[in-house]
């Protein structure tokens, strides 16, 4: 899918402004991706590495996700990093749930993509059978490097959303307004 690129228009004199023309979806899209705030939720080895992304060596900062919410009503982003077993999931659902919209999940490591080696009647196998997942990040335990391509795949993900209707409402020509019998 190819974008309209976006288009800044100068003025002829030093001191008019400029003029930026852009469409809404895409100033939407942009904060959106530019923002993401995780949420704080780490089960298992996983969460060391979550944590070492956001330290020094890999600066998460840099990106504007480095605010780590411990709220899931502050966060858009849940990675769920680690295993999933049978007594945590409700948990784990009950924050998605009380998670604001629009919010995304990416399932990091092995363990939250498909069980990992825990194949036992305690373990989801997967974290897809809760939640809808946007991105999966594979390792066991994944790279910090792994985690921030994962969060930038999800970036172009959201780039690639439509936030309003592409049919525009067709107006006949001589409208002028609903009758008694259009109102619903």
């Amino acid at each position: 899918m190819r974008k309209k690129p976006t288009r800044v228009y100068k003025g002829p004199g030093p001191k008019e402004a400029n003029i930026l023309l852009t469409s809404a979806s895409t100033v939407i899209n942009w904060a959106q991706r530019s923002s993401l705030w995780p949420l704080t939720f780490g089960l298992a080895c996983c969460a060391i590495e979550m944590i070492s992304a956001a330290a020094a060596r890999y600066d998460m900062a840099r990106f504007g996700w480095e605010v780590f919410r411990a709220s899931p009503r502050q966060a858009d982003l849940m990675i769920v990093a680690g295993t999933v077993t049978n007594k945590m999931a409700p948990v784990v659902k009950k924050l998605y749930d009380q998670m604001a919209e629009p919010k995304w999940v990416l399932a990091m490591g092995s363990c939250a993509t498909c069980g990992g080696i825990f194949q036992t009647y305690s373990v989801v196998p997967g974290v897809n059978y809760i939640l809808p997942v946007d991105v999966y990040v594979p390792g066991c335990p994944p790279r910090p490097e792994a985690l921030i391509h994962g969060i930038m795949t999800l970036q172009m993900k959201i780039d690639g959303q439509v936030n309003f209707s592409a049919n525009p409402r067709k107006i006949k020509p001589g409208f002028t307004g609903p009758g008694r019998r259009e109102i619903v």
